[in-house]
């Protein structure tokens, strides 16, 4: 064991390899918790009237705190890869921004539409919660996809498909958190588009896959590879879950098979990507990751504040379990 202060070695010799899975899984986190939101906000285009209250009042709780991992992605690859950051950020400038109004649209449109009782002020505000909500999980896949592929620019016909896999993922994790918090014809309508919503992501992450192995050569030992056919049969299974979940009324479950179809993507993205961590920059992991001290020293911050982060997480889906009232809002 190293000591923490050490300027020429790690305080353990994985550490980067540690930050790597960090940066991974607080991806992970955010696409999982504010995919939910995301879907939620498709579906909502749907909803009329005492339906729309209901699902107003499963999002306000917990929005805002779902982002906290988009925060804790940034800080996360910022502290450990910040040649990666600065590489990502100055590479899809456009793209940030874009994505930023996206969010806002989304926030604004929530809040502001219940500040006025004009019919439409209400439309127009739910108009850009909805396109908020599409528009984020679309341009949030592209710069993802853009960053795992190493391509230049977003418009490319990779990082595109991979941003409509992400829509279609983030319908279905809307459906199954509705499912637990809606009841009767609500949940029921809602479940049916999740079912159709993982029918197409299944054929979108089949496309995906193709479009990897006709248009990245480098990639084809890695599509064609064990690892990856143990993605798709996790990915298969988990969408079968939710078919099987959301039809016998265990909501709970459909729940734990949208999370599985979530992490078996966020698993094949570190797949693709590992030991490389900025393709486009050709740098590794060990390359890009910064010197001993500062990452030893982030990483006692990291142990003392991920705890925090996590129960604070469940203490929030605890007090807020349960359907949603309609009678309380957004």
């Amino acid at each position: 064991m190293t000591s923490l202060l050490s300027d020429t070695e790690y305080v353990v010799d994985s550490l980067p390899e540690l930050w790597f899975g960090l940066v991974v899984v607080s991806l992970g986190g955010y696409l999982l918790l504010d995919g939910f939101d995301f879907g939620l906000g498709m579906l909502f285009a749907d909803a009329t009237g005492e339906d729309r209250r209901t699902m107003l009042a499963a999002f306000g709780p917990i929005w805002k705190a779902n982002e906290v991992w988009l925060v804790l992605f940034g800080t996360v690859l910022f502290a450990a890869f910040p040649r990666v950051y600065a590489n990502l950020l100055s590479r899809h400038y456009l793209l940030v921004f874009a994505i930023v109004l996206a969010l806002s649209l989304r926030g604004l449109g929530s809040k502001l539409r219940e500040e006025r009782e004009d019919e439409t002020w209400v439309r127009f505000w739910d108009a850009c919660f909805v396109a908020g909500s599409a528009l984020s999980p679309l341009l949030l896949g592209t710069l993802v996809g853009s960053w795992v592929l190493g391509e230049p620019s977003a418009l490319a016909a990779g990082p595109i498909v991979v941003g409509l896999t992400v829509v279609a993922l983030s319908v279905v994790l809307g459906a199954a958190f509705l499912g637990v918090k809606t009841e009767g014809e609500l949940r029921e309508n809602v479940l049916e588009r999740g079912r159709i919503a993982v029918g197409v992501y299944v054929a979108l992450f089949v496309l995906t896959a193709v479009a990897l192995y006709a248009l990245y050569p480098g990639l084809r030992p890695v599509v064609v590879s064990a690892p990856t056919v143990l993605v798709v049969a996790v990915t298969l299974a988990s969408a079968a879950t939710v078919l099987y979940a959301s039809l016998d009324g265990h909501y709970h479950l459909v729940v734990v098979g949208a999370a599985g179809v979530a992490g078996a993507l966020v698993a094949f993205v570190a797949y693709l990507l590992y030991p490389s961590v900025d393709p486009a920059a050709s740098l590794t992991v060990s390359e890009a990751v910064v010197s001993p001290l500062p990452l030893n020293l982030a990483s006692i911050f990291a142990v003392t504040f991920l705890p925090i982060i996590l129960g604070y997480f469940f203490v929030l889906f605890s007090v807020f379990s349960g359907p949603a009232d309609p009678a309380e809002g957004y």
